[in-house]
């Protein structure tokens, strides 16, 4: 008691909002305006409650408005429930955020939040609400592809045996979770939706990337982007996403990956099952650039979708056109099954396989495409396809190196 007290006494000093210990569990209140015209900041005391309560313990954010304004760094978490039932709202400092996001290796992204450690529960009841005051970033990055220091909202950093569910993300700063050197990790019950209301789109807030690593189960996700929906990057493996309707994105990738061919990526065994695609770039795609390595057993199955720019699409050589036909990163064992939905141009499928490394055991069944027209028949494009004639894709014509991942008009 006399700690708590003491404790207590030294927040109340510096202008926090209380922290409570009792035993294991730390219990936070955010910070309540002071009429300063400044924005209060809850992240020390969030950060004080993960310190105390992080091992063999309970964190719970209560309901209300948290306001973040200083990156987290939490990477040694060891059997906690971390409970939010308020929203956590990050800070409009753009510059602050450029300076000190951070970092998480892949393409020099960074983020404001990583969690990383053993046996982490973080769960949102459905009233966690996190608010990156996306807007702000959508308009002063004019439309540009990627800005260094622009923050992911939530990173797991060599985590392992994490389940997240039953948060909301509303404007993301930038993608919306990422998965890094972790395994054993299951996302479910997860709304999000980032849309820009200005001239300027949200450019790269996909709802999640994964990225070295494995045993991941995602299921039940709603995800509105202006990127792709669920992509699983270099290094990906064992992976079951279920029950996810994808709207103004990407919907289903591989890729992209194998950017840099002195190092090889691989990819393998990923389960992609009951999507629903709405308004959408793609539907059931793999997005590879010139690179090393491998994509392996790959199944895409029970898509609908509609009014999707070009549904199915395969390319080893995304974003330049470079490489086309000497990537050596093989392609493989990919399926596609039970897809039904409408293409927003006259192309169902187009499918280029390196020449060097032409892709085999690829595989439709019952897949069933129409132009959302009602009229135009839909082409099928394929080229460097082995067994091409035994893999029930109805090929009707031949898909050129550099052919686009999405179409502004009938082909």
């Amino acid at each position: 008691m006399r700690a708590f007290i003491l404790l207590t006494g030294l927040l109340a000093a510096f202008g926090l909002a209380e922290l409570n210990v009792t035993g294991s569990t730390c219990t936070v209140t955010p910070l309540p305006y002071t009429g300063t015209g400044r924005e209060p900041d809850d992240t020390p005391q969030i950060l004080q409650a993960f310190k105390q309560c992080g091992t063999d313990g309970k964190i719970v954010l209560t309901e209300g408005l948290f306001h973040m304004g200083q990156i987290m760094d939490t990477l040694s978490f060891n059997n906690v429930d971390i409970e939010i039932h308020g929203t956590l709202l990050w800070s409009s400092d753009i510059q602050y955020w450029l300076r000190n996001s951070l970092p998480v290796t892949y393409a020099g992204r960074s983020t404001a939040w990583r969690v990383g450690g053993i046996d982490i529960r973080l769960r949102g009841f459905g009233k966690a609400l996190f608010d990156g005051q996306g807007q702000l970033w959508y308009d002063q990055n004019r439309g540009q592809s990627n800005q260094n220091g622009r923050p992911i909202s939530l990173t797991l950093w060599h985590a392992k045996n994490v389940l997240v569910d039953g948060i909301t993300w509303r404007q993301s700063q930038f993608w919306h979770t990422f998965v890094a050197h972790s395994e054993n990790i299951t996302m479910t019950n997860l709304d999000m939706n980032a849309t820009s209301n200005s001239q300027w789109s949200t450019v790269n807030t996909d709802g999640i990337d994964t990225w070295n690593s494995k045993d991941i189960y995602l299921q039940n996700w709603t995800v509105t982007c202006g990127d792709d929906c669920i992509s699983m990057k270099g290094n990906s493996s064992n992976v079951h996403i279920s029950n996810v309707h994808c709207y103004e994105s990407g919907c289903a990738v591989i890729g992209s990956m194998g950017n840099n061919a002195a190092q090889p990526e691989y990819v393998s065994d990923i389960y992609y099952d009951n999507f629903t695609c709405t308004h959408s770039s793609n539907a059931a795609w793999i997005k590879t650039y010139a690179g090393t390595g491998y994509v392996r057993n790959v199944t895409f199955a029970n898509f609908q979708f509609a009014d999707v720019n070009q549904p199915i699409y395969v390319t080893p050589c995304i974003y330049s056109s470079q490489g086309c036909d000497s990537s050596r990163l093989k392609i493989s064992d990919i399926r596609w099954i039970n897809i039904t939905g409408t293409s927003r141009y006259n192309i169902a499928s187009a499918i280029h396989c390196s020449g060097a490394a032409p892709c085999d055991g690829f595989y439709f069944e019952n897949v069933n495409i129409t132009n959302k027209d009602g009229k135009t028949t839909d082409k099928f494009l394929c080229s460097n396809i082995v067994n091409q004639a035994q893999s029930g894709i109805p090929c009707t014509g031949t898909c050129p190196a550099s052919w686009p991942q999405q179409l502004d008009g009938n082909r």
